[in-house]
């Protein structure tokens, strides 16, 4: 296991420095979590092999490679591939447990690309980050994220408890995909009763069995989880609110969720000035609570049931609020 260590690390640091020019014991060592002593040993060793690479002394100095030397052990490992998936999310990547391996392997894509191809490539991922939690919003921790890709990789079983909004039981499990959305993990897994969708918040003692298992023949996650959305989404938001909008709005809603951009953009203006826009929600209660925080730019028109039910909230909070504080 050491050598296998140590061959991965003088590996990493031939792509390091091919990709980024000098370094010096001291980053690298910072970057290898070793001592500086041991990275003097391995750019000993690098030399015995026959790479160019050449140290110099005192303030600018550091390690290098002879100019013109590009090395072709570009091959990448089981984790490395697997963490090219999400080489457009790197936050994603760390919280699945693929951080180094994503950054390594990136550092060997650099140095496979011919020409000066390398060099833009790494401009550009230094230009552009996407960040997939809201604003106002701390990514939550997922400590059993790690696990959870390692049995999606593997086709491994896990075990353990899972705490839904209504229950909490124990379950066996075989994830077949984990997809971010929003800024949440989800594990789409084989359960008792067929394919769901799982929190990974909401697992608890979650452990790696060790039975594997096979996926289903055909199973498309992207496939699957778009039309299981499209499903949830004509399920929940079976309701349609006839609203009368000011300009403002109307801008509020288009910014409150796609379902309000979609209606705002079919939005008609009616003899008042005001727009006249039907929009989907979840149910009078739901509604009521989403279309209230729009305050008076917005009114209900119809149904009666989620025009009532804003009134009361309405003046359950004007109560509260009407005289001092205790």
């Amino acid at each position: 296991m050491k050598n296998t260590m140590r061959a991965s690390r003088l590996l990493a640091i031939l792509i390091l420095l091919q990709n980024r020019g000098r370094l010096t014991a001291e980053a690298l060592a910072s970057e290898f979590e070793v001592s500086e002593r041991t990275i003097y040993r391995d750019i000993d060793a690098l030399s015995a092999a026959g790479v160019p690479v050449y140290g110099d002394r005192g303030p600018g100095g550091g390690f290098a490679l002879l100019d013109g030397y590009r090395t072709r052990l570009t091959g990448l490992a089981d984790d490395e591939a697997a963490a090219l998936s999400l080489a457009g999310v790197p936050s994603a990547a760390e919280q699945a447990g693929f951080g180094s391996a994503l950054r390594d392997a990136f550092g060997k894509l650099l140095a496979a690309l011919p020409g000066e191809g390398g060099t833009r490539a790494g401009e550009a991922a230094a230009r552009f980050h996407i960040d997939p939690v809201d604003w106002y919003r701390a990514s939550a921790p997922m400590p059993q994220l790690p696990l959870l890709a390692r049995a999606v990789l593997g086709s491994r079983r896990v075990r353990g408890t899972y705490e839904s909004w209504t229950k909490r039981r124990a379950h066996v499990l075989e994830p077949l995909g984990l997809v971010l959305k929003g800024g949440d993990w989800y594990c789409v897994a084989q359960a008792e009763r067929g394919i769901a969708t799982f929190r990974v918040g909401g697992f608890a003692d979650l452990a790696l069995a060790d039975e594997t298992f096979d996926r289903p023949a055909g199973f498309d996650l992207q496939v699957w989880w778009r039309a299981t959305q499209a499903a949830l989404d004509a399920r929940l938001f079976d309701t349609e609110a006839r609203l009368a909008a000011s300009a403002l709005g109307c801008e509020r809603l288009s910014t409150l969720s796609p379902r309000g951009a979609a209606a705002v953009a079919d939005a008609l203006v009616g003899t008042d000035g005001r727009w006249r826009v039907t929009m989907l929600v979840e149910d009078s209660d739901h509604g009521a609570r989403e279309l209230l925080g729009l305050g008076a730019e917005v009114e209900v028109l119809a149904p009666s049931r989620l025009r009532q039910r804003i009134a009361e909230l309405a003046q359950g909070i004007a109560q509260m609020h009407g005289g001092e504080s205790q």
